[in-house]
């Protein structure tokens, strides 16, 4: 299991649209429909929360707002700002074992930019080291693109397509389904790289929005997933809006961000919060 889950506590084709068991489906083909948006400067803008439940009841969830920018085969750059809380059995421990990375993500939002590999962290998780290093930023080199959904990225083509032909029922633009973490697994390579492939038990059941196009405007997504000899249960809901705006996501300037290696000791390890 992939730091998302334990590190608090812790190609895509056209989808063929014939098969359909009792319902009748939509006439607009969802991953032609996104498709067509992966475009350099073009992005999308979303609202999303996240809740992770560990045994004992507990519990961490975080919201996140701002905007994901696509290159030809999905999301390639965000500007997201992020809150996390945690309920008190489980701040109570993490204060213990990360006492300062906990109180700069309880003492306000974090704000993530992030373009391929490279992550640029501020907010008050990071501030305190940085006011003797005249910079606004902390640079976190190697780490993944921040999904748009802690479960499933329905702006990964493949994704996408992988839940449509999971459908248990779809009708009036509302598309539900469930599908089992291992085949998820082999279909998604982001839930690959986020979770990681072994999965003997678990279970995942979602729901799909889409709007006018066959573009996704909602996702709501429920798992049981097994970490060790125990199982979490995460749930994540996203919102779409503004699709096809064309924007470019800004990075830092060079002078105003310094590599977390230069200040290692003084900032969390690991970009903060659990969108990473």
């Amino acid at each position: 299991m992939k730091r998302t889950i334990v590190g608090v506590a812790v190609v895509a084709g056209v989808v063929q649209l014939t098969a359909m068991p009792a319902q009748a489906a939509s006439a607009t083909d969802p991953v032609k429909a996104l498709r067509a948006e992966l475009a350099p400067g073009r992005a999308v803008n979303l609202q999303a929360t996240a809740k992770i439940t560990y045994p004992g009841d507990r519990v961490v969830s975080s919201a996140v707002d701002g905007t994901i920018g696509f290159g030809a085969r999905g999301p390639v750059a965000s500007d997201l700002g992020q809150t996390v809380q945690y309920s008190a059995k489980l701040l109570r421990e993490m204060k213990k074992s990360s006492p300062k990375e906990t109180e700069g993500l309880q003492a306000g939002p974090v704000r993530l930019i992030s373009s391929g590999n490279v992550s640029y962290v501020s907010g008050p998780v990071v501030e305190q080291a940085l006011l003797s290093q005249n910079v606004s930023h902390v640079r976190y080199p190697g780490v993944k693109q921040p999904p748009s959904n802690l479960l499933v990225e329905v702006l990964d083509p493949a994704t996408l397509k992988a839940l449509v032909a999971a459908r248990t029922s779809w009708k009036d633009g509302i598309l539900k389904g469930a599908i089992k973490p291992a085949k998820l697994a082999a279909a998604s390579a982001p839930f690959a790289a986020r979770y990681g492939t072994r999965f003997k038990t678990g279970k995942l059941s979602y729901t799909l929005w889409f709007g006018d196009g066959g573009l996704v405007r909602r996702v709501s997504v429920k798992a049981t997933l097994p970490v060790a000899k125990t199982t979490v249960q995460v749930e994540s809901d996203t919102r779409f809006a503004d699709w096809g705006r064309e924007v470019s996501v800004l990075l830092p300037l060079r002078g105003d961000a310094i590599d977390r290696a230069e200040v290692r000791n003084d900032v969390p390890s690991g970009v903060p919060g659990i969108w990473n």
